[in-house]
């Protein structure tokens, strides 16, 4: 028996399409504008969506992903990861843990975890993740998160010593996540920054762009890592 390849999650930009941000706008159009401003990873998160709802849109919005060639992760559902053929799964603190997520979706999907530092991390890999959500890096308001803020001296110091790729989340936004991408990270997750822009897709553009600089700055000889 063949087991599909597993999705390789790109570095850079990572946006999460999110129902309680800019609720007039339906999840595909969101999607839509994520994806036509260049996101390469969006994360579908849907914490108010009816389950019947929620299907549709996963399925809509993984077509979307698909269709450009970026890789598509629900939140927490791996129900509806497997029903709507998505790339993976991201779970959280009080989500399924990873090793069950694991377990239903198999070899050949992605699935990444949050974790608050470095001994969660090397958990996670034990746990069959991929990848894990690191954070909060900043202070957010999008979430509530009962952990404490790590700053960027903190969140480096696990990104240097992680066995897996570390994407900062928590507070990102146009203004720092150049700083975040030169502390060696493999992505910044970006909610509020982008789907409350007035032009979503202009600022996704913005902040891949930015993410990119702060790679080749940190890349620069003389320059820390």
């Amino acid at each position: 028996m063949n087991v599909p390849a597993r999705p390789t999650l790109p570095r850079g930009l990572y946006v999460l399409c999110d129902d309680s941000l800019r609720p007039e706008l339906p999840l595909g159009v969101k999607a839509a504008r994520l994806l036509s401003g260049g996101a390469r990873v969006v994360q579908l998160r849907m914490k108010k969506t009816p389950l019947r709802e929620a299907l549709a849109a996963a399925r809509e919005v993984v077509a979307a992903c698909r269709h450009a060639g970026a890789v598509c992760l629900l939140n927490d559902r791996v129900d509806l990861a497997l029903l709507a053929g998505a790339d993976g799964v991201h779970v959280g603190d009080e989500d399924l843990p990873p090793e069950a997520a694991r377990e239903l979706l198999g070899p050949g999907r992605l699935v990444g975890v949050t974790v608050r530092g470095l001994a969660d991390a090397h958990s996670a890999r034990a746990a069959g993740a991929d990848y894990v959500g690191l954070g909060p890096v900043f202070g957010t308001t999008t979430k509530q998160v009962p952990a404490p803020v790590l700053g960027l001296a903190g969140f480096e110091a696990v990104v240097r010593e992680s066995p897996l790729p570390v994407v900062g989340i928590g507070g990102v936004t146009l203004e720092n996540i150049a700083n975040l991408a030169a502390t060696g990270a493999h992505g910044g997750a970006v909610a509020s920054d982008a789907l409350l822009a007035e032009d979503i897709a202009e600022r996704v553009r913005r902040l891949a762009a930015a993410f990119e600089k702060g790679v080749r700055g940190a890349s620069l000889p003389g320059q820390d890592a």
